[in-house]
């Protein structure tokens, strides 16, 4: 795995104003190739599909659960979410060539919208604020179009927005489908629009997408992390599986020693 230095403040701008990021190059080919294997042994496992909608992935393989933590990432991700800040979601998602776009149990493709609860999150003046963030692994050749490449709208975060149509099988003004590299990483909140494109090549499409919220927010893949995610838990990691206190009203106001993270976040805005 490589340790980039990325420029910071630049990202954050950048994710700011089209809200998602392209980082070429976070995982090396080493890394890539032991995560598909670990993959390979988890989709051994699961009934035949075209496609795979894993869930908790962090759970299934110590070395999807080694991302947790992803030292090249996380100083940004406290930064554009604040160092209060838990494992949200691991979300592993396959997604084989279907050039017919047969629908499937578990979403061969999906249409264009927000992600969040149902009901949604509140809006104001038809904007909804970043609630979390994902940083998705890109882990099959996605370097063009139409392999089940994940689709946004630049920019579609900050101004209210609704796709003119529904159908990630059509075309919307816009829409960029997003390509990318094995060991590359894609980042986006998740009031970005955004869809899952079919896939119409002979590409098998593999990502991986782990994100990040508050810690007062309920993550999405447990109640509480295992006993094995926890185990030689380093003390950034213990903070972003939820292991702050057993006082829950500090998960809203902790203590300077309950949220380790505090140390990656940088004291100047990105404008200075």
């Amino acid at each position: 795995m490589t340790q980039q230095t990325l420029d910071i403040p630049a990202l954050m701008q950048q994710f700011h104003e089209n809200g998602y990021l392209i980082l070429p190059g976070v995982l090396s080919e080493d890394k890539v190739n032991r995560l598909n294997a670990a993959i390979d042994r988890i989709v051994a496992e699961e009934p035949e599909s075209l496609a795979h909608n894993i869930y908790n992935s962090v759970e299934r393989d110590d070395e999807i659960a080694s991302l947790i933590d992803e030292p090249t990432l996380l100083p940004l991700m406290v930064n554009l979410l604040g160092y209060n800040i838990q494992l949200h979601i691991s979300h592993l998602t396959i997604r084989k060539p279907n050039p017919n776009d047969v629908k499937t149990e578990s979403h061969s493709f999906i249409n264009w919208h927000q992600d969040g609860p149902h009901p949604q999150f509140p809006k104001q003046n038809g904007l909804t604020s970043t609630y979390y963030i994902k940083t998705c692994y890109i882990l099959s050749d996605m370097s063009q179009p139409d392999r089940g490449n994940t689709k946004v709208i630049p920019g579609s975060h900050n101004k209210p927005f609704h796709p003119e149509s529904q159908d990630v099988r059509g075309q919307v003004p816009g829409e960029v489908q997003v390509c990318g590299k094995p060991g590359d990483v894609f980042i986006f909140p998740q009031n970005l629009w955004h869809a899952g494109a079919p896939n119409q090549s002979e590409f098998t499409r593999r990502q991986l997408f782990l994100g990040y919220s508050p810690i007062w927010m309920r993550p999405i893949d447990y109640r509480s992390a295992s006993e094995r995610l926890l185990g030689n838990a380093s003390p950034y990691r213990k903070q972003l599986l939820g292991v702050i206190d057993e006082d829950p009203f500090k998960f809203y106001v902790p203590q300077e020693s309950m949220v380790p993270l505090k140390e990656l976040h940088m004291q100047s805005s990105p404008n200075k």
